[in-house]
């Protein structure tokens, strides 16, 4: 590979010869052999609103010249539109401040500004990775404003949208099954009865509250720490710097959720409560996520052995020995990224707790795992209304059978017989085998004529 030489504070170092990174990223590339995951790409593209948005400041405040705040915009809007992927090469298991991820960035727009304003970056850098694109910031205060820009974004553009595609099925499925009177189950035993619809109710309010409690977490999600510069003083940056960033990052990103200031910047560098109150809502989700396939693999289970009350799609062969078999391939899919969204939630946690004296140092593995659960989310709530929920019908038969088989049926009777009574009359039957009318009428308790007014299904799925 043909290399070329870059200098830093340490020294000299030998760099891809093609590459816009330059020493400081060689020397993360070479000292953390640790793993594969990548600094995820969200926060490159994080870095690249904010230093555009520092820039802008910068430039107005006459600390940068014109015409390398038009390079520097321009790089960073090249970097938005993916065309600099392979140029960020860096492991999440680097400093926990994430600065080697910040000076990256840094490099990659300084060779590139200085190619915009026509000088070869391998021989000479019209513009500084310190100087210029770092100017009035430190890794400190502009890793934890690019990983909050990175969560907002994903949230609105992602999660989300996800959500409402989900909730819209369920809704759906609300109301075209309201009339499907089915047995209801607790303890994995049988109870009284509600309907399909009623049922499904639950997994479109469960998605609703996660929205809601999603929101909740932007509040805190849009207060940024850019602006504290190394320990929260702001040593080094303007005084108004940290409220002009934010307007201008809510110029380009165009988000709903309007970013601002941090009132207190010691917070935003020490303390991640507010991605921790994150973390916690999509480990919330997960837990809904997980209850909803568990309930209709299990409501779907058979298709002749097992409950079999509702059919879903056949998308793939499920057994490489069993021939016609198919199984609940989504819900398995969507139960294993809620197991993995549970356990980020863990490692978060523990991260968060890290912030020792002025500065949070376990950053970019926070970074990691918030990202990686928004986009399992997403992605595992799109395919599994695509590929599995708005595919949901349900076998009335076996739901009719269960229903009219079902023993708890006699809970009608307890404000007519009591409970003792009806308790015995279920008990006989389940011992006898015999249907709950047979034995109210063998017991004496009831006549035909009386229990079949009193036990109606229908009249059991509300307050009566």
């Amino acid at each position: 590979m043909k290399t070329r030489v870059e200098k830093d504070t340490m020294g000299e170092i030998k760099v891809p010869k093609n590459s816009y990174w330059a020493a400081q990223t060689q020397r993360s590339i070479e000292n953390f052999h640790i793993g594969t995951e990548k600094m995820p790409i969200e926060i490159i593209f994080g870095f690249a609103h904010l230093k555009k948005a520092c820039a802008i400041v910068n430039s107005k405040l006459n600390k940068l010249s014109k015409e390398k705040t038009a390079a520097i915009l321009q790089s960073c809007d090249e970097i938005v539109d993916h065309k600099f992927d392979d140029n960020f090469p860096l492991v999440v298991w680097q400093t926990g401040s994430g600065t080697q991820s910040n000076m990256n960035v840094n490099e990659v727009i300084a060779s590139r500004s200085t190619e915009i304003l026509g000088v070869d970056f391998r021989v000479e850098k019209l513009v500084h990775p310190n100087d210029d694109v770092n100017k009035s910031q430190s890794s400190n205060d502009t890793y934890p404003t690019a990983m909050r820009i990175a969560f907002v974004l994903e949230l609105e553009n992602r999660l989300f949208p996800a959500l409402k595609l989900l909730s819209a099925t369920f809704k759906k499925q609300v109301k075209e099954f309201e009339d499907i009177v089915k047995i209801g189950r607790t303890h994995l035993q049988d109870a009284t009865p509600l309907t399909l619809g009623q049922e499904i109710s639950a997994y479109e309010e469960m998605l609703k509250k996660a929205k809601k409690q999603i929101k909740d977490t932007l509040k805190y999600l849009q207060e940024l720490a850019i602006g504290g510069t190394a320990v929260g003083t702001g040593l080094n940056a303007p005084k108004d710097f940290s409220s002009m960033v934010c307007k201008e990052l809510n110029s380009q990103t165009k988000t709903k959720y309007k970013f601002k200031s941090h009132p207190n910047k010691f917070h935003g560098l020490t303390s991640h409560d507010g991605e921790v109150m994150l973390s916690g809502v999509l480990n919330a989700l997960a837990s809904n996520l997980m209850k909803i396939a568990n309930d209709i693999r299990w409501l779907a289970s058979g298709p002749r052995c097992a409950i079999g009350e509702l059919n879903i799609p056949a998308n793939e062969p499920g057994s490489s020995i069993m021939p016609g078999k198919v199984n609940p391939t989504q819900c398995e899919a969507m139960t294993m990224v809620c197991a993995q969204v549970m356990g980020n939630h863990t490692t978060v946690s523990i991260a968060a707790s890290q912030g020792n004296f002025e500065l949070n140092v376990y950053k970019p593995v926070i970074a990691y795992n918030l990202l990686q659960s928004i986009r399992l989310l997403s992605d595992t709530m799109v395919s599994f209304n695509n590929n599995c929920a708005f595919g949901i019908e349900p076998n009335r038969d076996k739901i009719n059978e269960y229903l009219n088989d079902s023993l708890m049926l006699v809970t009608a009777l307890n404000p007519h017989i009591g409970y003792e009574k009806a308790a015995l009359i279920a008990k006989t039957a389940h011992a006898n085998k015999t249907t709950l009318k047979e034995e109210a009428v063998n017991l004496g308790i009831l006549s035909a004529e009386e229990f079949e007014r009193l036990v109606d299904a229908k009249e059991m799925i509300k307050p009566k």
